[in-house]
C-alpha cells in the first residue's frame, strides 16, 4: 500500500513537472522574440543556450542533489527542489531580458529538479525485476505532462507570453505543498550513507560512479543517446515552424501529440514488451526505432510523413528508461542517490553541448544558400546512434530478464 501510494504521488510529480517544462516549448520562438534575440535561426541559437545552462547547472549539481538525498532522504530534497522550480517560473514570467531568463533556468538547474530524487525514490521501492517498468512509468507521467503542457502552452500563450509561466509555478508549488503533507519517506536511516566533502566533487562523483563494477557501459549509452536525442527538444519548435510553417498553437498541438504517444509507449507498451521479449530486445527495438525517426525527420517534407516518424520517435523513448534501470540495477541501495544524479549529470553534460552543436547545425543549414536541409541535425544525431550500436550490445548482460 506504501509503495502504490508512494508511487502515485512521485509520478503525479514528474507528470507536473513535465507540464511546467512542456508549456515553454511551443513558446520559445515567441519567447526569444520578446527579449529581443533575432530571427529563427537565431532564436534557436539562444533558446538552446538557454537550455544549455539549465543543464550546465544541472551538471555541477546533480551528484551533489543525489549524494544529499542519500544522506537525509529523498523527501526534503524533492519538496525543496519543487520550490525552487516555482520560483524559476516566476523568474520566467517577468524576466523581459535574456539575461534574466539565463538566471531562472540557472536556477532550476541548481536545484537538481525533480528528476534525480524521484528517481532515487523510484529505485529504493522497486524490485530489480520492476525497476524497467516502473522507470517506464516516470516516461508516461512524463508524457501525459506533454500532452497538457504544450498545449496549455500554446493555448494560454493566446492571452499572454507570461500566462504558461505562471499556471506552471502555480502547478509546482501546489504540488510542494501537497508534498509536505502526504509524501512518506522511502530511504531508512540505516540504509543512508554519510555526505562528505567528496561528493561536493561532481567530477570526482562521476568518476566514481563509471568505476563502480558494471556501470561504465551504461552510462557511456546513456550519456550518447541523450545527446542524439536533446535533438527533440532543442529544436522541435524552430523546425516546425521553418519546414512547414505552423503557428505557436500548433506547434504544441503537435507536442502534444508526441505527449500521448510517449505515455502509450512507455506506461502500456513498454511493460509488454518487457514481458514478451525480455529488457535487452526492447532496448534494441527503441535503439533501432530512434535511428530510423532521425533519419526520417532529416528528410520530412509533409505531414504524413512527419506523423509517422513521430510514432518512431516515441518507441526510442524506450531506451533511457531501461538504460536507467540496467544501472540501477547494477547499484547498492545506499547508492542510488548519487548513481542517479551522476546519470542527470552526464544527461546535462549532453544537454549543455547537444543544443550548442544541434542549433549551431540547424543554423548553419537553413541560413546556408544551395545547402539548404533544415534536417541536418536529425541526420547528425542518426549517426551518433549507429556509432553507439556496438557498445549497446554489450548491454545484454545488464538486463534483469
Amino acid at each position: 500500500m506504501f509503495q502504490n501510494r508512494a508511487l502515485v504521488f512521485i509520478l503525479i510529480t514528474l507528470m507536473i513537472d513535465a507540464i511546467g517544462i512542456g508549456i515553454v516549448f511551443p513558446i520559445m520562438p515567441d519567447l526569444m522574440d520578446r527579449v529581443g534575440a533575432g530571427d529563427t535561426g537565431q532564436g534557436a541559437f539562444w533558446g538552446g543556450l538557454l537550455m544549455a545552462a539549465y543543464a550546465g547547472a544541472l551538471f555541477l549539481c546533480g551528484p551533489i542533489v543525489g549524494s544529499i538525498s542519500d544522506a537525509v532522504g529523498r523527501r526534503p530534497i524533492l519538496i525543496a527542489a519543487l520550490v525552487v522550480l516555482a520560483l524559476d517560473y516566476v523568474i520566467m514570467a517577468l524576466a523581459d531580458s535574456f539575461w534574466l531568463l539565463l538566471v531562472g533556468r540557472t536556477l532550476a538547474g541548481l536545484a537538481g529538479a525533480t528528476y534525480i530524487t524521484a528517481t532515487a525514490y523510484i529505485a529504493d521501492i522497486s524490485p530489480p525485476e520492476k525497476k524497467a517498468a516502473n522507470f517506464g512509468l516516470i516516461g508516461a507521467a512524463f508524457g501525459i505532462g506533454f500532452v497538457l503542457g504544450p498545449a496549455l502552452g500554446g493555448i494560454a500563450a493566446e492571452i499572454s507570453i507570461s500566462a504558461p509561466f505562471w499556471i506552471a509555478a502555480v502547478l509546482s508549488a501546489g504540488n510542494a505543498l501537497f508534498g509536505f503533507f502526504v509524501l512518506p519517506e522511502s530511504l531508512s536511516e540505516e540504509k543512508r550513507r554519510p555526505f562528505g566533502r567528496r561528493a561536493l566533487n561532481p567530477f570526482r562523483s562521476i568518476l566514481d560512479a563509471f568505476r563502480l563494477p558494471g556501470l561504465a557501459v551504461p552510462l557511456v549509452c546513456i550519456f550518447i543517446f541523450e545527446f542524439a536525442n536533446m535533438v527533440y527538444p532543442t529544436l522541435w519548435a524552430f523546425w516546425i515552424r521553418e519546414v512547414f510553417d505552423w503557428p505557436t498553437l500548433y506547434i504544441g498541438l503537435s507536442l502534444a501529440a508526441y505527449g500521448v504517444l510517449l505515455a502509450i509507449v512507455q506506461g502500456g507498451l513498454m511493460p509488454i514488451f518487457i514481458r514478451w521479449i525480455g529488457d535487452f530486445r526492447t532496448l534494441m527495438l527503441g535503439m533501432v526505432s530512434a535511428l530510423i525517426g532521425m533519419i526520417g525527420f532529416g528528410f520530412t517534407e509533409t505531414v504524413t510523413a512527419l506523423v509517422l516518424f513521430l510514432l518512431l520517435a516515441a518507441l526510442s523513448d524506450l531506451v533511457p528508461a531501461l538504460m536507467t534501470a540496467m544501472a540501477s540495477n547494477k547499484t547498492d541501495e545506499d547508492r542510488q542517490g548519487v548513481v542517479q544524479g551522476v546519470i542527470a549529470s552526464l544527461s546535462s553534460v549532453a544537454a549543455i553541448l547537444s543544443p550548442i552543436v544541434m542549433t549551431g547545425l540547424f543554423q548553419a543549414s537553413v541560413d546556408a544558400e544551395g545547402a539548404y536541409r533544415p534536417g541536418a541535425p536529425f541526420l547528425f544525431s542518426a549517426l551518433l546512434i549507429v556509432v553507439m550500436m556496438p557498445l549497446a550490445v554489450r548491454l545484454r548482460g545488464h538486463a534483469s530478464v
